[in-house]
Parts: structure tokens; sequence; C-alpha cells
């Protein structure tokens, strides 16, 4: 699978985080701060927009290191992403993603339809 695919789907190649790190935008690293903040009502400041991807080697943000609950499971189950998982239909720390992100749902089920795994 794509290392830029999270473990949850999300596409980290166009996520603004790993945008604004990569290009060292800093109005873009501002911007998405402010956005996360104002979504997640918890204060977001830009040096915490750091990441270069769920699955590359490199910096994180605070969340996806350490308190993204999807990625530890799937880091404790040693899974490359949950499509890999048999429990991925009935997950409910994957569905707080993918019932608002067909996307992302679509690109585990294709992994999960190429690894054999059956949900």
């Amino acid at each position: 699978m794509n290392s830029f695919i999270a473990c949850c789907g999300l596409d980290c190649e166009s996520c603004e985080a790993r945008l604004a790190t990569v290009n060292k935008d800093e109005a873009l690293r501002r911007r998405v701060a402010a956005l996360w903040s104002e979504l997640n009502g918890v204060k977001i400041t830009p040096e915490m927009i750091n990441c270069v991807g769920c699955r590359i080697e490199g910096v994180k943000t605070p969340y996806c290191d350490s308190l993204c609950p999807i990625r530890a499971c799937a880091r404790e189950k040693a899974l490359e992403t949950c499509g890999s998982c048999p429990e991925m239909g009935t997950c409910e720390k994957l569905a707080a993603i993918t019932r608002n992100n067909p996307e992302a749902l679509r690109r585990l089920e294709c992994e999960n339809t190429r690894e054999g795994v059956q949900a």
C-alpha cells in the first residue's frame, strides 16, 4: 500500500500539516493550527503542525504521534493499516474516521481485498 496512506485510510500526502512541513510553509502551518483548533475545541499551535505522514519515519503532530487510538491500535497489532485487520468492519475507533470519509474507507477496503482479509 502507498506509504502515504495513514493507518485509518486518510491520505497523508494531501494533508495540509504534511504539506506545511515538507514545504516549510509557515503561513499554511498557522492556518492549519487555527482551523484544527477551531474544529477540535483545543489549542493547537503552529509549532504542533509538523508531520511527514502517519506511517513515514519522521516527525508527527502530537495527536498522530501519541494520541491517535487508530494508529496506536494498528501499531500494537503490527498492521500496516486497518485494511489488514479482520475487525475493520466493526471497529468503532476506525468508524470515527470512515463514517465521514468514504474515500478513507475505500482505500482500506481495497487493501483488505488485496490482502485477502475477511472482515
